[in-house]
């Protein structure tokens, strides 16, 4: 089969690294692509927006299933642009999207089926001064979400009040994030440890993936503001086999009922951002895609072929599937641009990859692509590099070694991810 994967961070280098691993991908195609997914397939120059455009180059190039990475196009409906046609797409429906691309939507979702999530209300500009009065009288720390997409950065935990007023007036009075602030979610503030559960969903029946625990705060010990994030691990201590039952009874097994239901197309990804408090697992967000950099440690620990995975999605077939999965311990390290998330420069001549090589450790690129004079960044987070080993430990002091082979002007990396477990 021939493939077309859309994406240009490490989310599509790791998902391209799997893919070409397996006999039925006949040729890989990836728009835009980055230095790195250069290495499994054909970078190709596509706007994601323009779904024509990507639907005349699949008919020239003979491609028979689109793989979406970012959650954009999906919210922009791309899998219902192609629905009727011989070309399969792994993404949900646009309706199916709004469980990324509005919290207020995902939210409602949640409460309509008993799904346990924190306590919440929505505002805009009609009720604003009503959201004001809300937030005098709930207690802190409080957390404020933009309703739509904003590139991650929409969410933010206000310890003090003067904060939360602050950001509601700069959400939904000023257009802090645009159109995307314009209804925001209040939620009360859950305290606990936080993780990231993959599935991949046929729209009847699903399979588990390996879960994992992202790092997202710039600064060591989680200080700093929000970034896409700076590294993960998996699988978890903390997550235990009763407390995964937990979870796929509780939100995992009631989420694909509920699409079952109300009619909602969905075959693909669903990303549960869970925090357990106690012993208990709650839904932070939903996400319709990967997360971005949990893929670099859940590909790496899926033993799976994944265009298979992929097929059986298409056709209905999941029923059929078991996940394996590597026991050993994966974790990955993000290097990142100097003043980011902030502003930062890009083309900084990226050295040491070749020397970077190691059998129990893969660089994948992000900000990345090729130059007459060598492979340059080209964006706020530019590579990680994962590694296996036997614990976090054994697992974080590999990718080190292997980060401390490669440099750039101005490249900065957290030293203390998976600091918890070690």
């Amino acid at each position: 089969m021939n493939f077309l994967l859309l994406g240009a961070g490490g989310r599509e280098h790791a998902l391209a690294w799997k893919l070409i691993q397996s006999s039925l991908c006949t040729q890989l195609f990836i728009a835009p692509g980055n230095a790195g997914t250069e290495q499994c397939g054909t970078n190709v120059s596509l706007s994601l927006s323009d779904f024509d455009g990507i639907k005349d180059f699949c008919t020239a190039q003979s491609v028979n299933m689109i793989i979406v990475g970012p959650e954009e196009p999906l919210v922009n409906g791309i899998a219902d642009f192609f629905e009727g046609t011989s070309i399969s797409v792994i993404g949900p429906s646009q309706l199916g999207a709004q469980l990324e691309g509005s919290k207020a939507f995902a939210k409602q979702f949640m409460q309509r089926h008993n799904i346990p999530t924190a306590n919440y209300r929505e505002f805009n500009a009609t009720n604003y001064q009503e959201g004001v009065a809300y937030l005098q009288n709930h207690s802190l720390p409080i957390v404020i979400k933009a309703d739509g997409l904003a590139a991650g950065k929409g969410v933010v935990i206000c310890q003090y009040a003067g904060e939360a007023f602050a950001e509601f007036e700069l959400m939904i009075q000023q257009s802090k994030f645009g159109d995307a602030s314009k209804t925001v979610v209040v939620e009360e503030f859950l305290d606990g440890m936080e993780l990231s559960v993959f599935v991949l969903t046929d729209g009847k029946d699903y399979v588990l993936l390996p879960y994992a625990k992202d790092y997202k705060r710039i600064g060591e010990r989680d200080t700093g503001p929000n970034t896409g994030g700076m590294g993960a691990v998996s699988p978890l201590p903390f997550a235990d086999e009763d407390f995964m039952k937990k979870v796929e009874q509780t939100i995992i097994k009631p989420t694909i009922r509920g699409l079952q239901q109300e009619n909602i197309n969905y075959k693909g990804f669903i990303f549960f951002g869970l925090i357990k408090v106690g012993s208990e697992p709650f839904v932070i967000e939903y996400n319709c895609r990967m997360g971005d950099p949990e893929t670099e440690v859940v590909m790496p620990r899926l033993k799976n072929d994944l265009a298979e995975l992929f097929i059986a999605t298409a056709q209905e077939r999941l029923h059929e599937v078991k996940i394996e999965e590597d026991p050993r311990t994966v974790c990955t390290i993000m290097a990142v641009s100097a003043g980011y998330p902030g502003s930062y420069e890009k083309e900084k001549l990226i050295e040491g990859l070749e020397e970077a090589a190691d059998n129990d450790c893969i660089v994948f690129h992000a900000g990345t692509k090729s130059a007459d004079e060598g492979v340059i960044t080209n964006g706020g987070r530019v590579l990680c590099v994962t590694a296996y080993g036997n614990n976090v430990r054994e697992a974080i002091r590999k990718a080190r070694s292997v980060l401390d082979k490669i440099s750039y002007e101005g490249m900065y990396y957290r030293k203390d991810i998976g600091y918890e477990f070690v």
